[in-house]
């Protein structure tokens, strides 16, 4: 059992209300090859939850009629679901760009051959994590040989046609900070990255994502046992920019869990926040005739971890040019 975040019951962050929707994010399972500190889901190998292939086609059904332009996927190791390549075809099949979102590891895992090929044989956008540039930082936040696993991962990418400015297939890269600070300057971590991957193991990305660390799950647990949770919220509250409220994923995303409820956001998901304004737990399979825009979002205290800073959501730093 992971501690209670009693100070993420109350906030006085700013109401939101829902625009168009323009993503469906779905968890398709926790199931995942790493246990990584920073992960806000607490996904595992020994994880069992795992998305039905019943499901999956409810998801699609709602997806013919949302207006949604983007599927992204996220786990948990997303491939490491059966029906991975099931979803993604079909989702190509109605014209939506597909993310996945990738731990690179799980590219040469056994039983899992092929992965990156078929990714690039349909046009799937990858955002892969790698929390630093560093071998020794992302062992520690990840676990021991993920940087090799990871470098490997991306040369896989790149061998296929990933990360090519003049290409059509996209490899963006997600930073997570190792503790209870904010990210740096996008733009100046970005250009670092770029440099360092290209001398040392020839790797090219398209874009770098920096993401704050939310409070909540094995990071907020870690928070707890180390004494830092109260001085981490403090962090994220004093650094609030009332500039990035405006652009807050939740605002254009839905977020479906691997039962296909749904939820405001990622982060709310794992907090057990629905959807606001329903009278019953809202299933995806409810939503078909619902038009959600303008829909209050259940904010609560970890919502700063958005808007701190230069913000951040599934998107990277709001801010940045």
């Amino acid at each position: 059992m992971h501690p209670t975040l009693p100070r993420l019951e109350k906030t006085d962050f700013p109401a939101l209300r829902r625009g168009t929707l323009e993503t469906v994010q779905v968890n398709v399972g926790y199931l995942c090859n790493l246990s990584c500190i920073h992960c806000h889901v607490n996904a595992g190998p020994a994880r069992k939850e795992i998305m039905t292939r019943d499901t999956v086609d409810e998801i699609l059904q709602y997806l013919q009629v949302c207006g949604a332009k983007t599927l992204d996927l996220t786990g948990g190791a997303p491939e490491m679901n059966p029906d991975f390549r099931y979803f993604v075809k079909a989702a190509r099949d109605l014209g939506l760009e597909v993310i996945d979102r990738c731990n690179l590891t799980i590219l040469s895992e056994p039983g899992y051959e092929g992965t990156a090929e078929f990714l690039a044989e349909n046009g799937v956008t990858v955002v892969a994590s790698l929390p630093c540039y560093s071998e020794d930082n992302v062992d520690a936040q990840r676990g021991d040989g993920v940087f090799d696993g990871s470098i490997k991962g991306l040369q896989m990418l790149n061998a296929l046609g990933y990360g090519q400015t003049d290409g059509d297939l996209v490899l963006d890269l997600v930073y997570n900070p190792q503790g209870a600070t904010l990210p740096p300057s996008q733009k100046e971590l970005a250009a670092n990255y770029h440099h360092y991957l290209k001398a040392q193991f020839g790797v090219v990305f398209n874009q770098l994502y920096t993401v704050a660390n939310m409070p909540i799950k094995r990071f907020g647990s870690m928070l707890i046992s180390n004494g830092t949770f109260d001085g981490y919220m403090d962090l994220l509250r004093s650094a609030h920019n009332s500039d990035n409220v405006s652009s807050v994923m939740c605002r254009s995303l839905i977020s479906v869990d691997w039962k296909g409820y749904v939820y405001d956001c990622d982060f709310n998901q794992m907090l057990d926040l629905p959807l606001a304004n329903e009278t019953k737990r809202a299933h995806i399979s409810d939503l078909i005739d619902t038009d959600l825009k303008g829909q209050n979002i259940i904010v609560k205290n970890h919502c700063y971890g958005c808007t701190a800073g230069q913000g951040s959501s599934c998107g990277g730093a709001l801010d940045a040019a």
